[in-house]
């Protein structure tokens, strides 16, 4: 059973629970959890959000984007509270992880709140005092929609490349904007004669381009990790 201990806002539509969880287990960056959320009738709904803390963390986190006509995010983004509490399984996943002990470039690719997993990685990076390249390529739709914004700001020793899909980008807008492209992964390297772990995480159809892109570049499939989820999702 899982414990909220605090909320923070991350953008308009999501937010990050810190949890408390006796006996957690421990994690590795990039694994996820089921919530399971149970109504007075007794209905049960239960979907998997990914960890956003990383492993050394004093806590759990996951940030939870709000699905309009989802099942279990709505309650968690718009009705949760310190203190609430609900169950939870995990960590979960062996397939889509990165720890500091591994050798070689990073390379992550993130669609909205795709990036979620991804900021466990960089986050676990920073704590582990690692140094070796690492690089992201977000793909938000606008700038108000960037998770984790002022950290990413903060964040040294990283390549970032935002891009915006939709609108007109602010002024002075440093990133690119439309959809993922081969110029945009090319340009933001490393390629892949550097032989870097690759991380894609987003919605089906970005994370189906993005890997179909990076192998178009010369990129070994074996080398490019995908997570993706659904519309039914929430």
């Amino acid at each position: 059973m899982a414990t909220i201990r605090d909320i923070r806002r991350e953008t308009e539509h999501a937010k990050t629970l810190v949890l408390q969880v006796p006996d957690w287990p421990g994690h590795l960056a990039g694994q996820h959890v089921d919530v399971r959320l149970t109504a007075e009738d007794g209905y049960q709904a239960e979907r998997s959000y990914s960890i956003a803390s990383a492993p050394a963390g004093p806590d759990l986190e996951l940030t939870i984007e709000k699905i309009d006509d989802g099942e279990v995010s709505p309650y968690l983004t718009d009705f949760a509270q310190a203190g609430d509490q609900f169950e939870l399984r995990g960590p979960i996943g062996g397939y889509f992880v990165w720890t500091a002990s591994l050798e070689g470039p990073l390379l992550l690719v993130a669609g909205g709140s795709g990036l979620v997993p991804l900021m466990a990685m960089l986050r676990h990076r920073r704590a582990a005092g690692a140094d070796g390249d690492a690089r992201l390529l977000l793909s938000v739709r606008e700038v108000e929609d960037i998770l984790y914004r002022d950290e990413l700001d903060r964040m040294e020793s990283v390549t970032i490349q935002v891009t915006l899909t939709r609108g007109e980008p602010p002024e002075g807008w440093r990133g690119t904007t439309g959809r993922i492209n081969a110029e945009m992964l090319a340009a933001l390297g490393p390629g892949p004669e550097a032989k870097p772990r690759v991380y894609v995480c987003g919605p089906t159809p970005f994370v189906e381009e993005a890997a179909r892109l990076l192998v178009g570049l010369g990129h070994d499939p074996s080398a490019v990790h995908t997570e993706r989820f659904g519309p039914s999702g929430g």
